[in-house]
């Protein structure tokens, strides 16, 4: 089945633009010095690196990756076929072509070709072809820890020391009963100078005697 060619009217724009833009960098070229074969082989080049760099950024785009590489190689491409179009607008004597145009025109095969290399040789992520999934991997059987030993019961709290038993009182004393007699003579005579009676500490001072007997004393007055 054959295909009918249909005239189309940006196919057709696009056609003269590119003559157009080819004519003028051909013009450029063979001003700069460039005769020959390589005045032929400039405009190619200009147009080859515009549409590598273009597909190229389209690619990254599509990939979600970074396109400012793309984008400064197509600039670098744009900037010289728009600089030729204008360029020959009357604005350059094409006989006498200056010196720093003579350098760009000499080295732009060695710039075209370094965009080139690394517009093509740079890696991107295919998005066509599928990746595999990670296969899920099932979870090793794990043995549960063991229960922890339970922690020895601290150790009782020892005894408490018994308290110290407290002295035993002194065994009673005997007082002779000559010494009561005296003794309660100095009690009254004490309760009736100070109207109170007379405790064991006086009765020691008075008589001398010590305390345990003086104690026996007091009780015995009581």
């Amino acid at each position: 089945m054959t295909r009918s060619i249909r005239p189309d009217a940006v196919l057709v724009q696009a056609v003269i633009a590119g003559a157009l833009s080819f004519a003028h960098l051909h013009d450029i070229a063979a001003a700069a010095g460039q005769d020959g074969w390589k005045a032929w082989a400039y405009p190619i080049s200009v147009d080859l690196l515009l549409v590598a760099a273009w597909r190229r950024l389209r690619i990254l785009r599509s990939t979600g990756e970074p396109t400012r590489a793309a984008w400064t190689w197509f600039a670098v491409a744009l900037a010289a076929s728009l600089g030729a179009n204008v360029a020959t607008a009357g604005l350059l004597d094409l006989t006498n072509v200056p010196a720093w145009l003579r350098i760009l025109v000499a080295g732009w095969p060695a710039l075209a070709f370094l965009g080139g290399t690394l517009l093509v040789h740079t890696p991107t992520a295919n998005p066509d072809t599928p990746t595999e999934p990670a296969p899920v991997l099932a979870p090793e059987f794990m043995p549960a820890d063991p229960a922890p030993e339970p922690e020895p019961l601290p150790a009782a709290v020892e005894a408490a020391e018994p308290a110290p038993a407290l002295p035993a009182p002194p065994p009673p004393v005997d007082v002779p009963p000559a010494l009561v007699d005296h003794a309660r003579k100095l009690a009254d005579a004490h309760r009736s100078a100070t109207g109170h009676p007379i405790d064991s500490d006086t009765l020691r001072d008075r008589l001398g005697l010590p305390g345990p007997m003086a104690d026996q004393l007091a009780t015995h007055l009581a």
